[in-house]
């Protein structure tokens, strides 16, 4: 078990599987943090260069989670065949969740990079579409407070309007919340001033 975290359950754990911390996937799970809070999470897999970065968002090892000893995890893998489901969700200690900068179409890097070497922990689905990192958590959290993933309104693939004849196409799914895409601001005014870096 991982000893210095004493904190409520679940934790999150967020396994980077990038080559680098890039701005995006730093917005991203700034987000995350926000979302579950610092206390909750713990970022896995991080170069010795960007520990300081994301310490003020949750604790940080270098060491990748498939390398911890952990009992009662579940990896959130679009692949897998079960769909998490409230009643487990608040029985699962950690929760674990692959950092990734999708691709379109997907490469399925959950189940090639994380899943398959860890044979010991449960997997499950929040549904087969491939949604954000922190869209990813935020989804998770609000099972683990009692909706079915049926329950959860999405849109899939969302539009940032860069100036009147420009925009970018995110191709994911983001969950709703009073029918509009929870999506960071933060991640928005980056996009306006960087359409063409991902």
């Amino acid at each position: 078990m991982i000893s210095f975290i004493i904190k409520m359950k679940p934790v999150f754990i967020i396994e980077h599987l990038e080559p680098k911390l890039w701005p995006w996937c730093l917005i991203e799970y700034k987000n995350i943090s926000e979302i579950v809070g610092k206390n909750n999470l713990l970022f896995t897999n991080i170069r010795k260069s960007d520990v300081r970065k994301l310490k003020k968002y949750g604790d940080v090892i270098t060491k990748s989670v498939k390398d911890i000893s952990l009992a009662n995890c579940c990896i959130l893998d679009p692949e897998a065949k079960k769909e998490l489901s409230p009643k487990e969700a608040g029985k699962i200690d950690y929760l674990i969740f692959g950092g990734i900068l999708g691709d379109n179409p997907p490469k399925k890097r959950t189940k090639s990079e994380l899943t398959k070497f860890m044979k010991n922990s449960q997997v499950r689905n929040i549904g087969k579409k491939q949604l954000s990192t922190d869209s990813a958590v935020y989804v998770v959290k609000q099972i683990i407070l009692g909706k079915k993933l049926s329950e959860i309104s999405f849109r899939d693939s969302i539009e940032i309007k860069i100036n009147e004849i420009e925009s970018v196409i995110l191709p994911y799914r983001y969950p709703l919340i009073n029918g509009k895409p929870n999506i960071s601001k933060e991640l928005v005014r980056y996009l306006i001033k960087n359409p063409l870096i991902s």
